[in-house]
């Protein structure tokens, strides 16, 4: 992917969302789990300079690739790279409840990501659900899954990408409280057996 495709597909679509964030300029602990290439990560790692990051994937090849790329750029000191499930990240007592943005983008189906993300929020934290198409019956579900996480959704954004590139919608979610102990479940349950 280069050119028009890259700047829209991956920077822009990566960064639209954070608008409330990007005009703040203040210091965050962000984590984007399933990371991939990287993106939204180090997007955001560039476009937030007071941010420090923490960039989860489980696959190891594309850990080092994102590694190598967050060298390359300079952002060494602001990004951590882990490599493990989610499910691992979120009962981790030095990323539980420790981020004020948590992002995913094309990681699993809504409930699924809301169990991965909402464990690693902050009492003022908030998740970001990155999609595509977003249904009422997406909506119904996630809000179930969100309630037995002890959190809500909140209004969601919808943008279109410039040059035709499609429709995207992002979910936040909020912690209404302590995300109970349970969760996130074991590795491979949520995706099994999503909440919702």
């Amino acid at each position: 992917m280069e050119g028009e495709d890259y700047w829209i597909s991956q920077i822009f679509d990566s960064l639209w969302p954070l608008q409330p964030w990007l005009s703040k300029g203040e210091p965050l602990k962000v984590i984007d789990v399933g990371t991939g290439g990287g993106f939204p990560g180090l997007a955001i790692a560039i476009a937030l300079p007071q941010a420090q990051l923490t960039l989860v994937d489980s696959v190891g090849r594309k850990v080092q690739a994102v590694q190598a790329m967050a060298d390359a750029l300079g952002l060494t000191e602001r990004v951590q790279l882990r490599c493990e499930r989610a499910e691992k990240t979120g009962r981790d007592p030095h990323c539980r409840r420790q981020f004020q943005l948590a992002v995913a983008r094309a990681v699993a189906a809504a409930p699924v990501v809301a169990e991965y993300l909402v464990p690693l929020l902050s009492a003022d934290g908030t998740a970001l659900l990155y999609r595509g198409q977003w249904s009422d019956e997406d909506q119904r579900q996630l809000q179930r899954a969100a309630a037995q996480l002890n959190s809500s959704t909140e209004t969601i954004q919808v943008q279109e990408l410039p040059a035709e590139r499609g429709l995207r919608h992002v979910i936040p979610l909020r912690p209404q409280g302590v995300c109970p102990k349970q969760y996130p479940r074991a590795v491979g349950v949520p995706a099994k057996l999503p909440l919702a």
